[in-house]
């Protein structure tokens, strides 16, 4: 029987989703690149069905050492023509770099880019003054609340570039996987260049990645852990992203409960 992994919470539900192809025709690329294609539209077709909501927290080590906790409200829902994850932080004490509500929402379709709304409400003199965002592009490299997670990547932004190829197949975790290069045509001079996905061959869902900057230096590691069986369904319990260049690393530890 095939083993497939419920991702948790709004960021680990996307581990399953993809773009299909571009409009450049077939008989143009590699049978890598036409296999790098066909893998990620059945990541496509992986998309959440139903609507869920999950609790957890980001805890932070900055490049000083410095750890952080911020609880995180993560909700995904399915409409007919779409599905939208939303990222929630609330903060009680707040000061000039940090906002007392901040919010990103991505909106994924079929064959359409994502949209990211991206909002922050400072307390400023007893008043809100909310700062809202539509995002594209190279404008969502940025961190989330100061963390190691870029909204692009809680967006998987990487698979909406027009350059995905299987390199080859490997071993990660112990998991039979093919690796996923994806290609940035026009990288910033602080983004990502490619991103490897290692992408299990039975359950479809990312084992890990590394992100490569503009220089084609390694950048981050993100790992998928402690994937649990809750209610009969296989859930990542937590995720982790290191940035191997600062040291600096970030974990969202989900609440996972039964029904």
């Amino acid at each position: 029987m095939t083993r497939r992994i419920l991702a948790s919470g709004a960021f680990a539900a996307i581990l399953l989703a993809a773009i299909g192809a571009t409009a450049q025709t077939t008989n143009t690329l590699s049978d890598a690149e036409i296999q790098g294609r066909q893998l990620a539209q059945k990541l496509l077709d992986q998309q959440p069905t139903e609507d869920f909501t999950n609790t957890g927290v980001l805890q932070i080590r900055d490049a000083k050492g410095k750890r952080s906790e911020i609880p995180v409200r993560c909700e995904v829902v399915v409409t007919v023509t779409n599905w939208q994850s939303t990222y929630d932080i609330r903060r009680i004490n707040t000061n000039d770099n940090h906002a007392a509500w901040t919010a990103l929402f991505v909106t994924h379709s079929a064959n359409a880019p994502n949209r990211y709304q991206f909002y922050k409400v400072f307390l400023e003199a007893e008043e809100f003054a909310p700062i809202t965002t539509n995002l594209s592009g190279e404008q969502t490299m940025i961190p989330f609340a100061g963390s190691d997670f870029w909204l692009c990547d809680l967006g998987l932004e990487f698979l909406h570039w027009p350059g995905q190829k299987i390199l080859r197949g490997d071993t990660a975790r112990g998991r039979l996987c093919k690796v996923l290069e994806s290609t940035n045509p026009d990288p910033s001079p602080n983004g990502y260049s490619r991103v490897l996905c290692w992408i299990d061959n039975e359950a479809l869902g990312i084992v890990e990645a590394k992100a490569y900057d503009a220089q084609g230096k390694l950048l981050k590691e993100f790992y998928p852990k402690d994937i649990k069986k809750v209610d009969g369904q296989w859930q990542v319990g937590s995720m982790e992203i290191d940035n191997v260049q600062t040291g600096s690393r970030t974990r969202l530890e989900f609440d996972l409960q039964s029904k």
